[in-house]
């Protein structure tokens, strides 16, 4: 691995445009872009422009970088019409099968989620 993660990160390559996705939304904080394998009729990835690997240390290297991002679900949730109701998801560390250590948000929506969750 090199030493600096971010260069073979795939989310840093959705950020510079390397890598395409789905946008649904973008700012100067984060982007947000439809996930390759839906688990709900809405999943939509909100990302940091950023790169930390979870929300506990964007929120200590970069507060405001850690609103843009809570801001920046609170707008794909407006623009996906989610307003029956959502889920939010940060998976965190290995165990709770987080897979691209780049701090990410899965925003699920369009049917009811079951509780508890998993």
């Amino acid at each position: 691995m090199s030493a600096d993660p971010s260069t073979d990160c795939p989310f840093c390559k959705i950020v510079s445009g390397d890598i395409p996705a789905d946008m649904v939304h973008t700012d100067e904080h984060a982007v947000a872009f439809r996930d390759l394998n839906p688990q709900a009729p809405v999943h939509v990835l909100v990302i940091p422009r950023r790169h930390e690997p979870d929300l506990a240390s964007l929120v200590r290297a970069d507060a405001e970088a850690a609103a843009g991002l809570t801001r920046a679900i609170a707008d794909v949730a407006d623009a996906e019409d989610l307003g029956d109701g959502y889920r939010t998801v940060f998976n965190t560390g290995a165990q709770a099968h987080q897979s691209v250590f780049h701090c990410h948000a899965h925003v699920l929506g369009g049917r009811t989620m079951g509780w508890p969750p998993g």
